[in-house]
């Protein structure tokens, strides 16, 4: 499916209905300087693009400003409406246009992780869902959560807790083994049978199917019994004790011992709270919430751009999701999500019953969120930076580009992308400098920005890593590449004296910005800067890597892997490797005289 709009179109109210099309699809309004500010999706986009052709006093609040802006237009027809919704999502997240609903959660919430294909499997907690055919259980809210769950885990069932797909051979097991926490697969010859059936215990633990695993154990518990096993049944015993006190902790929220999410929203002065619970069996096992600016929208609105963002990437999908508000084309948006869950999904906005309930009490929880927020959130503080900085607009998206090199060597820039003062990954580049030869960070700079400018959507305000010098240079680039429409510029620099701290420059400015050292647009600068800066080294030292595994060494015939490393560990560079007698070479260990001699063969000293 293309992504590229295939037409462009000037809003001219009179010439516009003839040229539109009646399919499905998606449509773009683009500013003055043809930035797109909105993305939208449509049955029939004839209909709906009309819809916003109408004098600006007729129209919702939100959509009269964005249509005062608006003077251009790109739509893009789909053969489904379910291509539609795709294309739309994926369009939002590449240009993250100002006037659409903008889902932020940086948050990466912890999970278990158990892998059925191994032969003894283990828990591990991950940040990341891969699709290697593993069970994921959670999202666990914090990692205090998740830790205290394996650790309860460790302590009723007999899974191993050693690293590795799998278990290291030892001659005698471990100490986990010896506390009754492992069968010791390590040492002993266990069956996998065995151990399987402790991994269906933990599933059924961890998919909050305690009722039937307390049943499976008491059977167990029973067999043993018969069999004369007594120890066996003490610890099984124990075990029952111990998933009964945690169901006793659990909160019953809903008789249906169904998988349901509840999502309740509020509003107060265009910020829109959104608190979703998770139900797993009946029982609460968890929640997050998004704060959402959207002055001059609807709840309506709110909520249709969360269902279509949060389960577009959401690996578990319930079968019912009851909503709070009302929203638009329900059953599309419906048949959409059940088609990336792969099974069927029922959305709902339930008017009695049990469910009411259950979405009020989402509803009350962020009510209380809204109410106790507390001040200096990322709008705030974005609007600071506007004022003290001197900008033209509120920086909603803010890049920063920072430079690593050694001595000029392996040089790269990197760009990483705050919105609205969260971290925005989808906008990280990473640049190999190729121009520059040499020691010079103001030529460095320059390229990297040069090539950045001509890379997607611009940002509203460009950080910069360095002094007025850099600035300036990063300016003159800006100046003679855009001829409108350029991103705002602001310098941040790390004084070497602690006293005096961090310093701020902007255009037209000769001395810096004077901020406090805890103003709120310091430590947003400081904090994206900080970010690039971690990410540059963070990629400079991978190439390094590289560097140093690939070359010359890599041509010699019956040099492998194991034997360069050992060159490279004794003589600590490639340098010193070329410079070494063809004697040196062969004191090596594992180093004979003939590979010496091969060694010198292929590698003539510079």
């Amino acid at each position: 499916m293309n992504e590229t709009p295939q037409i462009e179109l000037d809003l001219d109210p009179q010439s516009l209905p003839s040229m539109l099309p009646e399919g499905p699809g998606v449509y773009l309004f683009k500013d003055s300087s043809g930035k797109i500010i909105y993305v939208g999706k449509a049955k029939n986009l004839k209909k709906r693009i009309l819809s916003y052709l109408k004098p600006l006093g007729e129209l919702p609040h939100k959509a009269g400003v964005m249509m005062s802006r608006a003077k251009g237009l790109d739509y893009i027809l789909t053969t489904t409406d379910k291509e539609a919704f795709i294309l739309e999502s994926n369009l939002i997240k590449k240009h993250l246009p100002r006037y659409n609903i903008v889902l932020r959660d940086d948050k990466q919430y912890p999970w278990l992780r158990l892998d059925p294909g191994e032969p003894y499997p283990r828990l591990s907690i991950v940040r990341r869902i891969k699709k290697d055919g593993a069970r994921y259980f959670g999202p666990f809210s914090s990692a205090h959560s998740v830790r205290s769950t394996l650790k309860l885990i460790d302590r009723i069932f007999q899974l191993r807790k050693c690293r590795g797909r799998i278990p290291p051979e030892r001659s005698r097991p471990c100490l986990n083994f010896q506390l009754s926490q492992c069968l010791g697969p390590c040492a002993l010859d266990v069956p996998t049978e065995v151990y399987k059936e402790f991994i269906e215990q933990v599933i059924l633990f961890l998919e909050g199917r305690s009722q039937e695993l307390i049943k499976e154990l008491k059977k167990s518990m029973e067999a043993a019994v018969e069999s004369l096993d007594f120890e066996k049944a003490a610890r099984i015993r124990d075990q029952i004790k111990a998933v009964e006190k945690t169901v006793e902790r659990q909160n019953v929220v809903s008789p249906k011992m169904e998988d349901q999410d509840v999502i309740g929203l509020a509003e107060k002065e265009g910020a829109f709270q959104i608190v979703i619970l998770f139900i797993r069996k009946g029982y609460l096992s968890g929640s997050r919430n998004y704060l959402v600016k959207n002055e001059g929208g609807s709840s309506s609105e709110v909520m249709e751009a969360f269902l279509k963002q949060f389960y577009d990437r959401e690996t578990f999908v319930p079968k019912h999701i009851f909503i709070s508000e009302s929203v638009d084309d329900l059953p599309a948006i419906m048949e959409w999500i059940s088609d990336t869950a792969g099974k069927r999904v029922y959305i709902e906005q339930p008017s009695r019953g049990e469910k009411v309930r259950l979405v009020r009490m989402a509803v009350a929880n962020a009510e209380n969120l809204l109410l106790h927020r507390k001040e200096g959130t990322a709008g705030d503080v974005l609007a600071m930076a506007e004022a003290v900085l001197k900008l033209r607009k509120r920086p909603r998206i803010m890049e920063c580009v920072d430079i690593s090199n050694i001595h000029g060597s392996l040089a790269v820039g990197v760009v990483v992308s705050f919105l609205d003062g969260q971290p925005n990954k989808e906008g990280y580049r990473n640049f190999r400098v190729k121009g520059v030869e040499g020691i010079d960070d103001y030529a460095m700079m320059a390229e990297v920005i040069s090539r950045r400018l001509t890379k997607g959507s611009l940002p509203d305000l460009l950080v910069v890593d360095g002094g007025k010098g850099h600035l300036q240079v990063v300016k003159k680039v800006v100046d003679g590449t855009m001829d409108k429409d350029p991103p705002d510029l602001v310098a941040i620099a790390k004084e070497d004296h602690k006293d005096e701290g961090e310093k701020v420059y902007i255009p037209g400015r000769k001395n810096p910005v004077n901020l406090r050292r805890d103003h709120p647009v310091l430590l947003l600068l400081m904090r994206i800067r900080d970010e690039a800066h971690r990410r540059a080294i963070t990629y400079h030292r991978k190439l390094r890597g590289k560097a140093f595994t690939t070359s010359r060494l890599d041509f010699i015939p019956g040099l492998g892997a194991k034997k360069k490393r050992i060159l490279l560990y004794h003589f600590g560079t490639l340098e010193a490797i070329l410079g070494a007698s063809e004697e040196d070479l062969a004191k090596v260990h594992g180093i004979s005289r003939s590979l010496a001699k091969k060694i010198k063969m292929f590698l003539p000293p510079f």
